[in-house]
Formats: C-alpha cells, structure tokens, sequence
C-alpha cells in the first residue's frame, strides 16, 4: 500500500515583532538566518541593511547582506518595472550590460538605487530568475525546507485601505498602496493554504505572527508588489563551506 503525500509542509520558522514601520525586511531576513542556525541579532541585521530614501528597503539589499554572509541566494522577480521577460527567453542575456543600458536611458533616482542594488547582487553571485508564479513554485521551495521571504503588496493581502501620511494611517481618499515583507513558512494542499510568517505587530486579520491564507491571494499580493517596486520571492541557503552560516537540515 503507498502511503499517503503529508497534507501540509511545515517549517519551523519563528520571527520578533519589526521594531517599527520600515523595518519588516531586515526582520524577516534575521528570521530566516535564525531558521538556519545563524545567530545574529535583530539590531546588527536592521543597522547592516541599506534604507531608502523614503524608508524601508529592497530584497536585493536583503539578499546581498545574505550573499556577505556566506550564503547562496536567488530572487525570482515579477517586476516589469526594472526586467524585461526578453531578457531571460533569449540565450546569453548579460543582465549587467542591460540594467546599465536601461538606467542611462530612463535614469530617475529610484531606478539608480534599484539597478545598483542588482549589479552589486550579481556581482556577488546572486541568481536572478523569471519564471510563472505558480503554487506549484511554492510548494516546491517550501517542500525543500526552504523559507520564502516575499515582497508584496500589504494593501492587498491585508485588504485594507491605502496608507498616507508620515504614520502610515489608513486613508481611502490620500493614501498609496503599502508594500511590505513577510516569509511563506508551510503549505497546506487540502485547502490550498499557504502559511505567512508576518513580522507586523499588528496585524489586520489574524492574531500573532502566524497565520494561513489562500495561495490566490498570496499570488495576487505578490504581483501587485510591483506597485512598491517588489515584486518578488527570495530563497536563501547556507553554504557548506560558509564561514558565517550553519548548515542545517530543513525541518
């Protein structure tokens, strides 16, 4: 008789409350350092982190503090924004050589510190990919023992109202779509539930860090992340040769 598939994969991830409103990135990467036996505090990981202008930071600022470490990382971008899908459906794409070409076309603060940020990532060895945001994408990772640490719109996930103002208060009217981090820590097949490890210490629908969601909405929040300029998945693992990282057996 074959044994039945596990109903749901489960990652053993905890995550402290981000101090304030900007810091959910570098929460959620010190969370994840911790998943694989990385002990480094919140404060060194949130005062090693680039901030932008306006507050908050960049997955690829998160990834390259992991590359530093010693880690392998790879983002899988949905952000038309900065990437072009011809660039990765054509063989022997020097992703540099475009990222530079684009920014001394378009310029903009925005898209100087975003393409920085990229050239510095792949300078370092980061992977970048582009390939349909599936569940099946998701699983996979998570099945692995691989945490997910996603950029996505928190207007959307939480579906609540736009944000305005230095307070970030709700605003129907004034406010702007918010972004926000968060990792996909467990998936659940029966009732395509996907698990969020949310850093936020208030958090809209749920109680505590933990919650599950359907994978749809998830989705949804992900690609709509495009509109805070992430729009993206971030996986990272230890090196067995790192110096930094320990290696550890996913749960």
């Amino acid at each position: 008789m074959t044994a039945s598939a596990p109903k749901r994969t489960q990652l053993d991830l905890g995550i402290e409350a981000q101090p304030d409103d900007t810091t959910c990135g570098p929460t959620c990467l010190q969370a994840v350092y911790r998943y694989w036996g990385d002990a480094i505090e919140l404060d060194e990981v949130i005062a090693e982190t680039p901030v932008l202008p306006a507050g908050g930071t960049l997955a690829v600022h998160l990834a390259c503090h992991a590359l530093e470490r010693g880690y392998q990382a790879s983002i899988w971008t949905y952000n038309l924004l900065v990437f072009d899908p011809t660039w990765f459906s054509a063989p022997d794409v020097d992703l540099r050589d475009r990222l530079q070409r684009q920014l001394a076309y378009k310029g903009g603060e925005r898209l100087t510190e975003i393409t920085r940020g990229y050239l510095r990532f792949l300078e370092l060895g980061g992977q970048i990919r582009f390939s349909p945001l599936r569940t099946s994408l998701i699983r996979k990772l998570l099945k692995a023992g691989v945490p997910v640490i996603t950029g996505l719109s928190a207007t959307y996930l939480y579906g609540t109202a736009r944000e305005w103002g230095p307070k970030d208060d709700f605003d129907d009217i004034r406010g702007e779509p918010s972004g926000h981090f968060v990792v996909l820590s467990g998936y659940e097949r029966k009732g395509r539930l996907v698990e969020v490890t949310d850093p936020l210490l208030h958090i809209p629908m749920a109680d505590g860090h933990h919650y599950d969601i359907g994978i749809e909405r998830v989705i949804g929040a992900i690609m709509l992340g495009v509109l805070t300029h992430d729009a993206n998945l971030l996986t990272l693992t230890p090196k067995t040769s790192a110096g930094k990282a320990t290696e550890r057996t996913p749960t």
